[in-house]
């Protein structure tokens, strides 16, 4: 899913400069600044003029603030007053994405539009065919009354010219539950009634006009100031994302000043086995099938748009819902920070008592660029648990739950298996067909809202094939790890 554009750039420069104004104790005095050093006069424009420009800015840095865009009381608010409130730790509400208005602006308010290969031709079929009567051929040409057209293609599909485009707007194409659209003002809107946080709407718009809402600087503040101890929680997915070893990367999450690191691999094992257990008990129960539990997005697609599924999906908690217990116990006087690719994990987090911040994978990279941190120099082998088993690293591609399952499951055991890799159209048609069946093809499913899984989420730093091939990496590490250990014993 990750998707590498300017947008991208400018939300990956405004964390390292957040980050490292803080580090250097000059947030406050310096933050209304960043939108003026980043838009110059000296530049030319990306929007109409270089105040708009600079406005995008502002409100980008309020939602890595943490605010909510539509919250905004007054337009002179300076952002040092956002920025205190945040380091104090600004409450969020459990809604993760904000649309900030200034740049979404430029997207189509319409589908379909004649374009200047319309011939006029005598036949007319786009005419002729339109089962609104919305098009007229005026001065030779064919056009679209928008107040009549219903967007249903149609006269696309019958012009021998295709002189007739489709404009999608990319978030609301991207979205598989129908949870974003324009209000009166032709400003995209959320339906957080829909939403299932799966961030396809963040990833697909142009304009970087999607945001998630970030704890990223209440953190980093607390940690540097040393108010409260830390624990991170690291998804197995962070390991594929960088070029360097496991070890490597977590030693240098604790160089950021976390106390303690732990792999969320840990808490994989345990929904390993207690998922396992699981199955197998409701299929001696008669039960058709059972779904995974890991995906929160799945998780909120079927309390939001198919409550049907529910009682096919596991009961076991999620790799992070593990973990986190476990920190609770190892650590019970230390905040748990989880570290992932995923956004639905924020709202998973702040239902889970146990969680007390997530910051992304694009976070985590901001803060390595920001404080300069090598992987070269750090390389602790023992931030590593002796516990971790490979495939519970795997959790974090597609197939990777299934994979541990079936390793975990007695050979006398043969469970049918099938994998829903995304959360679209399609799938989703899928996914609620199953209840409705006498019998299914599969007695396990496992579901990923992101295809390919959790390495190819959407606040991910690596390109899709360096991920697989880095997890790859990660697993081997482990294996060779336990091998050595065996033969030493």
């Amino acid at each position: 899913m990750t998707y590498y554009n300017n947008a991208v750039i400018t939300k990956r420069e405004l964390l390292v400069r957040l980050i490292q104004l803080l580090d250097n104790d000059s947030l406050l005095d310096k933050i209304d600044r960043i939108p003026v050093e980043m838009r110059p006069r000296t530049n030319s424009p990306i929007r109409c003029c270089v105040h708009k420009d600079r406005a995008v800015i502002k409100y980008k840095i309020m939602a890595l603030l943490g605010f909510n865009i539509a919250d905004e009381e007054d337009e002179l608010t300076p952002l040092k007053e956002y920025a205190v409130q945040a380091l104090e730790g600004y409450t969020q509400n459990g809604n993760f994405l904000t649309v900030v208005d200034e740049a979404c602006s430029s997207c189509v308010q319409v589908n379909y539009t004649v374009s200047n290969l319309c011939q006029g031709c005598e036949g007319r079929p786009c005419q002729v065919n339109c089962p609104k009567d919305a098009i007229m051929v005026i001065n030779g040409k064919a056009n679209i009354d928008h107040q009549k057209c219903v967007n249903c293609g149609i006269c696309q599909k019958a012009c021998p010219f295709h002189a007739i485009a489709y404009l999608p707007v990319p978030c609301e194409e991207s979205c598989p539950v129908k949870a974003i659209r324009k209000n009166e003002d032709g400003i995209e809107e959320i339906d957080f009634e829909k939403c299932i946080h799966c961030g396809k709407c963040m990833t697909a718009c142009p304009f970087g006009a999607i945001s998630e809402k970030s704890q990223i600087l209440n953190l980093f503040y607390n940690i540097k100031h040393q108010k409260e101890k830390t624990v991170a929680m690291v998804a197995p997915a962070i390991l594929s994302q960088f070029k360097a070893s496991a070890s490597q990367i977590l030693s240098s999450i604790k160089a950021i000043g976390f106390d303690e690191v732990m792999e969320v691999a840990e808490g994989a094992n345990m929904t390993t086995d207690h998922e396992t257990n699981e199955l197998l008990e409701r299929l001696d129960e008669g039960a058709r099938f059972m779904t995974t539990s890991c995906c929160p997005s799945y998780i909120e697609f079927t309390e939001k748009h198919a409550t049907e599924l529910k009682p096919y999906v596991s009961d076991t908690p999620s790799p992070m819902a593990y973990t986190a217990q476990l920190a609770k116990e190892r650590y019970p006087d230390h905040k748990a920070v989880f570290i992932g690719p995923c956004l639905a994990k924020r709202t998973e987090a702040y239902k889970n008592p146990n969680v007390d911040y997530v910051i992304t994978t694009e976070e985590l990279g901001a803060l390595f660029a920001a404080l300069k941190i090598d992987f070269a120099t750090n390389n602790d082998d023992s931030v590593v648990a002796e516990i971790v088993r490979p495939e519970s690293r795997g959790y974090a591609s597609s197939g990777g739950v299934t994979n541990a399952i079936k390793t975990a499951l007695s050979t006398e055991h043969n469970i049918e298996t099938e994998l829903i890799d995304g959360i679209d159209k399609k799938n989703i048609r899928l996914l609620k067909s199953l209840p409705k069946k006498k019998s299914t093809d599969a007695s396990f499913y496992e579901v990923m809202a992101c295809e390919n899984g959790c390495i190819n989420g959407p606040v991910n730093v690596s390109p899709l094939k360096v991920s697989q091939n880095n997890l790859k990496k990660a697993m081997r590490e482990i294996e060779q790890k336990q091998t050595v250990e065996e033969i030493n014993a």
